[in-house]
């Protein structure tokens, strides 16, 4: 099954990925990749979409799916390495998949965040991202 990052959410003050599954009156219920606990957050809550999120570059923003897609093709089928890691590891990768990320912008705390958000998605759903075409063709 492909991935949406329309639906990959990351809520500000919460660790880990959810699945958007329904708006309410005040906010959306939200259920998480990994435990599949539901729970609702407000609509005050700082909540972003993957499909929304882009990484600084020299030559202006790679979307987030590029990135990860890119990861992907480097480390096939091994997981990132842990947010735990050694920082200069976790800039040897992005080195590797985003050789031009802008340094003074894209800083390890968001390298960080990336490789533990495709640690998520490789494990608990899938790195298999639905591409922008087809879901224009779907909505039609």
């Amino acid at each position: 099954m492909k991935t949406d990052l329309k639906k990959i959410l990351a809520v500000g003050g919460q660790s880990g990925l959810f699945n958007y599954l329904a708006h309410t009156r005040g906010g959306a219920i939200i259920e998480s990749i990994v435990t599949k606990k539901r729970t609702s957050v407000g609509i005050d809550a700082k909540i972003t979409s993957l499909a929304d999120i882009s990484i600084y570059t020299d030559e202006g923003e790679a979307k987030l799916q590029e990135v990860l897609e890119s990861m992907h093709a480097i480390l096939g089928e091994k997981d990132a390495p842990s947010s735990k890691s050694n920082p200069a590891e976790i800039k040897a990768l992005f080195a590797e998949a985003l050789p031009n990320y802008d340094a003074d912008r894209f800083y390890v705390s968001h390298m960080k965040k990336v490789v533990d958000w495709y640690n998520c998605l490789k494990n608990y759903a899938s790195l298999d991202f639905e591409q922008e075409e087809q879901q224009e063709q779907e909505q039609q």
